[in-house]
């Protein structure tokens, strides 16, 4: 039995909640995405939502003109402040990444997704920086100087990827965020600018990265990178197999910046992870079982002592950078599919949301919070082999003393909500029910149901304060449990064996 300690150990940071990703942010503009992204925000609640594309083709910012044979631009923002718009309605704040290149800017015709995204520098600087100048100094106007400083501004997006910048040019990346850096601090000294925004597997970018912007002085208010633990992709029809490296090998990559940065000017900048996942594929069928949701959960625990933010890629499943999706469940990144299916992962973030601010205890299978009202929550999750060589155990048994309010004596009310693979599972459902591709309304229907958690309630004793709860947890299961100190007020006179006319018994 682990005994969980009565007094808190610190706050559980909820860095996993500052953020969280979308597909390009022109998809905002549709009725699917945004019934996703309500759903999303009355269940979990991020602060800030991060999508490529702001300056793409699709938003029509760029917008070039001819008159007396002079060319001119119109910088225009009738899609912008729509998506931005509806994101502020739904309590969430944009984490604006600029990019890409409109192809009126482009210095040549490189692009990147299904929905071709120009990747390639500007042939002219100064008209980039005029517009990303236009874009800021409008947003302050329509949305007021004290709410945009709040949000975060990303320079471009995995420049060491040569499908993402042309050739994974580092000196011409530098270049681009020196002219953006300081653009920004133009608009308003205050505003947030930082970068490089970087894959794995490109340490050394970010010590460059610095080392570049101590020598000439470019303002860098943060540092982002991604992390991502899947192999190399073998590809089926629409859709990959990959391997996966353990899950710590994430919390790893959260750490990575503050290493690399200690002892420089830099070191207490905060950390972005701005893109997280297993699998770095938006058609990995990984990213729709309970194996996933058990994966990351002690990623989701620990992660916040790593940085500052760990941005899920992505929220729905509204996602095209390969084409739109062929199929419901189709490996998509989101937490949702279309249509609002809920996904084990969803549920691991549900359940966090509901986790408290005092930290009693974190363990390699749980974690423990308490809220100011003295409710005790336990999430916990049963462990998986991310090689595949074996199912994962049948069982998994957590035995904890945990305590519960104030009184020695007394019950608590327990409340647990549970996800694994026959509960809280749409993507077993489907498989049963045949795959199919576009599912009918009354299949569509079983698809919620199966979506929700299995839920149970019962009392427990407390001794001493303290409730015995002893969780024997499925494969790939995660659960929260929700200990509540009980005010019994049944009437003295009440009981249950008179129910059907009968009399007191003796």
């Amino acid at each position: 039995m682990i005994r969980v300690p009565a007094r808190a150990s610190g706050r559980f940071p909820d860095a996993w909640r500052f953020c969280v990703g979308t597909g390009r942010v022109e998809l905002a503009l549709r009725r699917d995405y945004q019934d996703s992204l309500a759903l999303l925000q009355r269940e979990i609640g991020f602060r800030h939502i991060r999508g490529h594309g702001l300056l793409s083709d699709g938003m029509g910012v760029h917008r070039p003109y001819t008159q007396d044979g002079a060319r001119h631009v119109h910088h225009s923002f009738t899609y912008v402040d729509q998506v931005i718009d509806s994101y502020l309605e739904l309590g969430i704040r944009p984490f604006l990444e600029l990019g890409f290149m409109p192809t009126e800017l482009a210095s040549g015709d490189q692009t990147v997704f299904w929905w071709r995204g120009n990747i390639t520098p500007p042939r002219s600087h100064q008209e980039w920086a005029d517009l990303v100048r236009a874009t800021l100094a409008h947003l302050v106007d329509r949305y007021g100087l004290d709410e945009v400083r709040t949000w975060p501004i990303e320079v471009w997006n995995e420049p060491n990827l040569p499908d993402f910048w042309q050739d994974a040019d580092e000196k011409a990346y530098h270049r681009l965020y020196e002219v953006t850096a300081h653009t920004v601090k133009e608009v308003d000294a205050s505003l947030q600018v930082g970068g490089p925004a970087i894959s794995p597997g490109a340490d050394a970018w970010m010590i460059r990265f610095a080392e570049f912007a101590e020598l000439h002085d470019v303002p860098v208010d943060f540092v982002s990178r991604h992390a991502y633990t899947s192999g190399p992709a073998r590809h089926v029809p629409f859709g990959v197999h990959q391997t996966l490296a353990p899950a710590d090998r994430l919390l790893d990559q959260f750490a990575t910046p503050r290493r690399q940065l200690k002892g420089t000017r830099y070191a207490e900048l905060p950390v972005h992870i701005t893109e997280f996942n297993s699998s770095y594929r938006p058609d990995n069928h990984i990213h729709d079982t309970a194996f996933h949701a058990a994966y990351l959960a002690p990623v989701l625990a620990a992660g916040g002592d790593a940085a500052d933010s760990f941005s899920y890629w992505t929220f729905s499943d509204m996602f095209e950078e390969v084409g739109v999706p062929t199929a419901l469940f189709h490996g998509g990144f989101g937490l949702l599919t279309h249509r609002q299916v809920r996904k084990p992962t969803y549920h691991l973030y549900a359940f966090l949301a509901r986790m408290g601010e005092e930290l009693l205890a974190r363990g390699d299978d749980h974690l423990v919070t308490r809220h100011p009202d003295g409710r005790v929550t336990v999430l916990a999750w049963a462990p998986v082999d991310p090689t595949g060589a074996t199912p994962g155990p049948d069982r998994h048994e957590i035995h904890l003393s945990v305590p519960v309010g104030t009184r020695p004596r007394g019950e608590t009310f327990v409340r647990r909500s549970t996800v694994d693979e026959e509960h809280g599972n749409a993507y077993t459902a489907w498989r049963h029910m045949g795959s199919p591709r576009s599912p009918k309304p009354g299949q569509l229907d079983v698809l919620h149901e199966a979506a929700e958690p299995a839920r149970s309630h019962h009392r427990l004793q407390l001794d001493d304060g303290r409730a015995d709860l002893l969780l024997t947890l499925s494969r790939h299961e995660v659960t929260l449990v929700e200990l509540t100190p009980l005010d019994d007020e049944t009437p003295p006179w009440w009981d249950e064996r008179r129910l059907l006319g009968g009399e007191a018994a003796p």
